[in-house]
């Protein structure tokens, strides 16, 4: 069978047959390149031996076979030898190229190409710059791209270290864990099973461990996210050339159930009551700010166990959230500090990383602290740098440390508003130390690197110097001491704002690492390098370093960030708070927002809740209707007593209760009161008044009706939660027992005082005669 030819060929030697001139034979190398023929379908048993035959070499006679298009691309056979013929005449044939040949061929074209039109692109890009200074903004930009995605590798979260109980286990094995956690199950079981409990199947999560007795959550539990506008970004970042222009800016919305249920929480939280709490964790039991006010009242009670519980489940309850396009591992995602919707989940990282570090899974918390860093990186509103520069070196991750400043050291433009942590002097002291470090683990002798830091830092911050030397019991020379640079203070008075800032961060770091260098080894370094800076201390004006620091925090927004940083962490830094401005301690906070900042966008106000759900609230018709029901199981008596109620509208007025009241009042009214009652109701439906005397007066025997308790407003809202959907039936049973309904007989004798029992006698006799005339007329 002759060798199968593409379509293309095919219709060349058409064209050349109808022109009268025979087709030239085409080799099948040359056009090996162009079109591999398709190969023929092999059946099953026939595919067995399709190896072998590939195996097998090429007999001479190639041409005749047809090529398979999978034995070309997957084996590249050598030529064949050429016959004698071919041989003796070499100058007939031109000599084949070989498919390398061809490739290096096209890539040093396509070379020449590329680097012509790079030429061309420069030259292009060259003219516009000269022409529009201006696109040289948007070569800033790009560099600030780059830096963004070299920051985002650094930021990007390891979710297999967010996990505080495989931590655990590493330290202490799984069985005491496993111990601990029966231990604190049994103790608090009580309280769990107290508040309705009910265990259910496990929840999948990335931040925590759910708990098998945490009830299960639905999709969103009222919580979305979306990302910013290209306006809203701009509203936020005036400065396009700032890096965080191009970073994917998110907010958190709340549907209308959520903002109401957060509307009770706030009034709850008025009221100073935990009780409240615990009402509006039974109508939403994943609200995330009743969850950490919960956190707090159980850490005031020092039951931390419980308190990291909640933490927990708020974690949870906002991992819902951003369930879709945002990520918590590429390290590109900013959420907006300035939403009020956003901040709760900043203060749920905030605070899991302080109870992370009490329970000493560090490893965990530095993990957490990057989570929160790269939410917000360039104003930092928690200040986990002030975490980070502690638990980066404790936790064995100096390198990331390293990393963080040289990424940001390199920065020439200053930018408003945005942090710097090259600059920061707890950073300063902590890039000696992750230096000394990793001199030491590369078995280096000297520590010249990491000397010549920790001489930078006290340069740049001596203020860290004696409260250092006095928490970690190293000496220092006299003279070093009597130096003014190592003058401490433990206020900001006679300070400027910057300057008090600094010396707020010089006690926070020493406060907080002072253990890391409590070894002999840190002590001696730092001892002889300290008392040997005194001359280079002297001979300096001015330091780089420590201007750009103050010249950083002369921003209110960067200083808001320490404030709330030590007000989160009041119980542990009380010392701290001289530092912190008087207008600042008394501004208006609460414990689930700490210090809102300056140019917050939203706020938990009247325009926030503006078409909330009204959650504890039933329609008045409603709660009428089932009250009254209640009262009066029979539908006809009920419809009469509506028609009474309705046929006197100034009865609305004098019971806020409505008819319900109205059957409550009649049942326990004497007899004479009730027959006054009844001819001034007549009277006012007869005339159409508001059911009163005419001229205003009081109906005779009105002072001698009993003295009731009134019912509430129609329409406002009850202090009782309204009972759900689920929960309806078992709400009816216990109202039920609470208002037992009236005998008939006394309702109809009720109405029959007011309509009269004659019309009533009579009304009953059509009825009845009604009645038998529907049964005899009836089908069988």
């Amino acid at each position: 069978m002759p060798p199968r030819i593409n379509k293309r060929l095919q219709r060349e030697q058409e064209e050349l047959l109808a022109l009268g001139t025979p087709p030239a034979i085409v080799d099948a190398d040359s056009e090996e390149e162009d079109t591999a023929p398709i190969a023929p379908s092999i059946s099953g048993f026939a595919a067995l031996t399709a190896d072998d035959d590939r195996d097998t070499p090429e007999s001479d006679d190639q041409t005749s076979k047809p090529t398979h298009a999978k034995k070309a691309k997957k084996k590249k056979k050598k030529p064949a030898a050429p016959d004698a013929s071919e041989r003796a005449k070499p100058a007939e044939t031109p000599k084949p190229h070989s498919p390398a040949q061809h490739k290096s061929a096209k890539k040093g074209k396509g070379k020449d190409k590329k680097k012509d039109d790079q030429d061309d692109l420069d030259a292009a890009l060259a003219e516009l710059s000269q022409k529009y200074p201006e696109l040289q903004s948007v070569a800033a930009s790009s560099s600030s791209v780059t830096r963004n995605a070299s920051l985002a590798s650094l930021l990007s979260v390891s979710v297999s270290n967010l996990d505080a109980e495989a931590e655990m286990r590493k330290f202490f094995g799984a069985k005491a864990v496993i111990a601990a956690k029966s231990t604190e199950t049994s103790s608090s079981g009580g309280s769990k099973k107290r508040r309705g409990a009910v265990p259910t199947q496990a929840q999948r999560s990335q931040l925590t461990r759910p708990h098998p007795s945490w009830s299960v959550i639905k999709q969103r539990e009222g919580l979305s996210s979306r990302s910013l506008t290209n306006e809203e970004v701009q509203q936020k970042v005036p400065d396009r050339n700032s890096p965080a222009a191009g970073d994917k800016w998110w907010t958190v919305e709340y549907g209308k159930r959520y903002k109401g249920v957060t509307k009770t929480f706030m009034q709850a939280v008025m009221t100073g009551d935990p009780e409240a709490l615990w009402r509006v964790m039974q109508k939403l039991p994943w609200h995330g700010d009743t969850l950490l006010q919960l956190s707090e009242v159980y850490r005031h009670r020092e039951e931390y166990s419980q308190a990291v519980e909640y933490v927990d489940r708020a974690l949870f309850a906002y991992e819902r959230a951003f369930l879709g396009a945002f990520s918590f591992t590429n390290g590109l995602n900013r959420l907006d500090f300035n939403r009020v919707e956003n901040r709760p989940f900043f203060l749920a990282l905030h605070r899991q990383v302080t109870d992370l570090q009490r329970r000493g899974c560090i490893r965990t918390a530095f993990e957490f602290g990057r989570l929160l860093y790269s939410l917000e990186p360039w104003t930092d509103p928690h200040g986990v740098l002030f975490h980070l520069d502690f638990v980066s070196i404790k936790a064995g991750m100096g390198q990331w440390l390293l990393d963080v400043y040289t990424e940001f050291a390199g920065t020439k433009t200053v930018f408003g508003d945005h942090l710097n942590p090259s600059v920061l002097p707890g950073w300063a002291y902590a890039r000696a130390l992750a230096l000394f470090a990793r001199e030491k683990a590369g078995g280096q002798q000297s520590v010249g690197s990491s000397t010549d830091a920790l001489k930078q830092a006290i340069l740049a911050f001596p203020e860290v110097v004696p409260l250092l030397a006095d928490k970690a019991d190293i000496s220092l020379s006299s003279e070093l001491r009597g130096h003014k640079a190592f003058r401490i203070h433990t206020d900001a008075i006679g300070l400027s704002p910057a300057q008090g800032i600094l010396h707020l961060l010089s006690h926070l770091y020493v406060q907080r690492s002072a253990p890391l260098w409590k070894s002999a080894v840190h002590r001696k370094w730092f001892q002889s390098t300290a008392n040997g800076i005194l001359p280079s201390l002297n001979a300096q004006r001015s330091n780089s370093t420590r201007e750009r620091f103050l010249q950083m925090y002369a921003s209110t927004t960067l200083r808001y960030s320490v404030y709330r940083h030590v007000l989160v962490l009041e119980q542990s830094f009380r010392n701290l708070t001289p530092f912190i401005p008087r207008s600042v301690l008394l501004a208006k906070q609460l414990a689930c927002d700490p210090l809102p900042p300056l140019k917050a966008l939203t706020e938990y106000n009247d325009d926030f809740f503006a078409g909330a759900e009204e959650i504890f609230s039933v329609p008045p018709r409603r709660r009428d209707a089932r009250a009254l029901e209640r009262l009066i199981p029979d539908a006809g008596i009920r419809a009469q007593i509506e028609a009474l109620f309705d046929a006197n509208p100034g009865l609305a007025a004098q019971l806020p209760g409505g008819a319900v009241q109205l059957v409550q009042m009649m049942a326990e009214m004497p007899d004479d009161a009730l027959d006054d009652m009844m001819l001034g109701l007549a009277m006012g439906a007869g005339d159409g008044g508001g059911g009163g005397m005419p001229g205003g007066m009081p109906l005779e025997g009105e002072d001698d009706l009993p003295d009731l308790d009134p019912m509430p407003q129609r329409g406002a809202a009850e202090e009782v939660p309204a009972p759900s959907e689920e929960d309806e039936s078992e709400d009816d049973e216990d109202e039920d027992e609470d208002v037992a309904p009236m005998p008939i007989r006394v309702v109809r004798n009720l109405l029959n005082r007011f309509w009269g029992g004659g019309r009533a006698a009579a009304e009953d006799e059509d009825s009845d005669s009604d009645a038998e005339d529907r049964d005899h007329d009836g089908v069988d």
